[in-house]
């Protein structure tokens, strides 16, 4: 019997032909930890604190024992290499609304439409599986290419909150967005009625 490759065994919640979206192991640390420095993701995502490797070790491990957050690692199929992370965040059961941020690490791997396709697994996981109604996200102004993408996603633009960020010596604006349930069944799930 041969033996399985380190691709079979690794847990895959979601996927495409080219991404899958698995939880965190034990060992990924080693590589998530230092992409939390890197200058332009921390610029993108507005993070103005630094984290010790403990800190991030326990965040990683509220995370999973959290109901109201969903916490994956983005993972190429070719080479199962982590290309980021994307979450469900403040998962509200009345509300049926949640928060989904995501962060493609290297630059190598943006603009290849890697992040649209996290987008949309765990978008259709939020709404077919968490029965989420609203899925909303937050943006900075300085970011057009996020923009653009979550936009070509079917978010809509609610609002924008005027300087809500302060970095790198100036304010920046924050533009806040979301998409519903039904119209991300329109946009992506044509044929889906919900009446099996």
């Amino acid at each position: 019997m041969s033996q399985p490759t380190s691709s079979q065994r690794i847990p895959r919640l979601l996927e495409t032909k080219r991404i899958y979206l698995r939880p965190f192991e034990p060992t990924d640390i080693d590589t998530y930890f230092p992409g939390l420095f890197d200058a332009e993701m921390r610029r993108l995502t507005g993070t103005q604190n630094s984290f010790t490797r403990t800190q991030v070790e326990r965040y990683i491990e509220n995370a999973a024992q959290d109901d109201s957050r969903l916490l994956l690692l983005i993972a190429l199929q070719e080479n199962d290499q982590v290309i980021g992370d994307i979450a469900l965040m403040d998962m509200h059961a009345k509300n049926r609304s949640a928060h989904i941020r995501i962060a493609i690490d290297n630059i190598e791997h943006q603009g290849k439409g890697y992040g649209s396709e996290a987008m949309l697994l765990m978008l259709d996981y939020g709404f077919g599986i968490c029965n989420l109604h609203r899925i909303e996200l937050e943006v900075y102004a300085f970011n057009p290419r996020a923009i653009h993408t979550y936009e070509k996603l079917g978010f809509q633009r609610e609002g924008v909150k005027r300087d809500a960020l302060y970095y790198n010596h100036q304010y920046h604006d924050a533009i806040q967005m979301s998409i519903l349930e039904d119209e991300f069944r329109e946009r992506h799930t044509p044929g889906q009625t919900g009446n099996d």
